[in-house]
């Protein structure tokens, strides 16, 4: 199985147009427009990866929703993804490392950089995942041993 993980590009910031007074609630905020200039970027570098039997799973939030949706296949929305899931959502939610094919999941930080930790070291902590930036991990079997390797990082 590759899972990829990718977290959403540059949203807008709380604060709303004219200030405090018209905030927008945090899944609301939308992609900017640099955020959909590099959500667009990592979409195309993905499909030219050409892989086979790929589900997109997504957080129901606004700016998760619209980096993976620049990648033009269908996205089922997963509420285990959003902002303060766990490493544990995360894996849960995608049904690592038992789903043949590929795996995209446009999620958050910290729970990304906790769950590329957790694949890498055996553990978690806090690692970063650039925005709009992917990491892709596949799981394979070596001498009867089950192996996670790190196939790319790709930031726009």
């Amino acid at each position: 199985m590759d899972l990829i993980l990718w977290r959403h590009a540059e949203a807008d910031d709380a604060r709303g147009s004219t200030g405090a007074n018209d905030a927008i609630p945090d899944g609301e905020r939308p992609l900017t427009e640099r955020g959909r200039k590099h959500a667009a970027q990592i979409a195309e570098w993905l499909r030219g990866q050409h892989m086979k039997n790929v589900r997109v799973f997504s957080s129901p939030a606004k700016r998760a929703l619209e980096t993976a949706n620049a990648l033009g296949l269908p996205v089922k929305v997963k509420p285990q993804l959003a902002v303060g899931a766990s490493a544990a959502d995360l894996l849960a939610a995608v049904d690592w490392p038992d789903h043949g094919g590929a795996v995209i999941l446009v999620g958050h930080q910290p729970a990304l950089g906790r769950l590329a930790s957790l694949l890498l070291a055996g553990s978690e902590a806090d690692w970063t995942i650039k925005k709009a930036g992917v990491w892709w991990f596949t799981n394979r079997v070596r001498a009867h041993e089950t192996q996670t390797v790190l196939r790319a990082v790709v930031n726009p």
